[in-house]
């Protein structure tokens, strides 16, 4: 039944709703890093982010019966904490340019960058582009190591930065998904994650420069 559930978004929910134990368990171990991460963009402290994801987990459990399909069951759970995490939120929201530029941050040489007036503005620069990476099996020492600083230089992004970058690259959300989720605009959702994607990307320079 687990190998089912794993793979069977109905055969999971059905699981859920009948009590299965396991089921959730699944659900917890597939989700809640990624959920830790999120929340913490909208909460003060990595505790406050625990309650968050605590209190999430508790919505879903007395919720699931309603659960009628119309978004995925992921969709569904990152709304309830995306929404939970505001309430809990220290932060107040703010509207305009003021707020886009908190977002985006400067985790990344602009001179690096095509300029407004550019054919492609915001693109890398030929003579500033990254350098391609060297192929490495993930399980090897080296895609390890790649994988560790990857993951350190991700919690260290800017909080929208890295909300935007975990939902894309790491639970395959696309554009809209995200958009929706987090009440931001297509243009502010492209630039965040080009700019959290190029920040992680510098990291990985700088450790493969520096090992060389």
């Amino acid at each position: 039944m687990t190998a089912v559930i794993n793979h069977d978004e109905g055969a999971l929910v059905t699981a859920l709703k009948a009590g299965d134990e396991s089921a959730f368990a699944l659900l917890v171990e597939r989700h809640t890093t990624a959920m830790l991460r999120i929340a913490r963009g909208y909460v003060a402290t990595q505790e406050l982010a625990e309650d968050v994801v605590q209190e999430t987990w508790l919505a879903l459990l007395k919720g699931i019966d309603g659960f009628e399909g119309r978004s995925s069951l992921r969709t569904w759970l990152f709304t309830i904490l995306i929404n939970t995490a505001k309430k809990r939120g220290v932060r107040e929201r703010q509207t305009g340019d003021a707020e886009f530029a908190a977002f985006t941050g400067g985790t990344v040489d602009a001179a690096r960058f095509r300029g407004a007036d550019d054919r492609w503005p915001g693109h890398w620069r030929a003579d500033a582009a990254p350098a391609p990476f060297p192929e490495t099996p993930e399980n090897s020492l080296l895609g390890r190591e790649l994988m560790g600083v990857a993951r350190r230089e991700l919690d260290r992004l800017p909080d929208r930065q890295r909300t935007v970058v975990t939902l894309r690259d790491i639970y395959g959300f696309d554009s809209k998904e995200v958009t929706d989720l987090l009440d931001i605009t297509v243009a502010n959702q492209r630039v965040l994650l080009h700019r959290g994607r190029a920040a992680v990307r510098q990291a990985l320079e700088v450790y493969l420069a520096e090992g060389s």
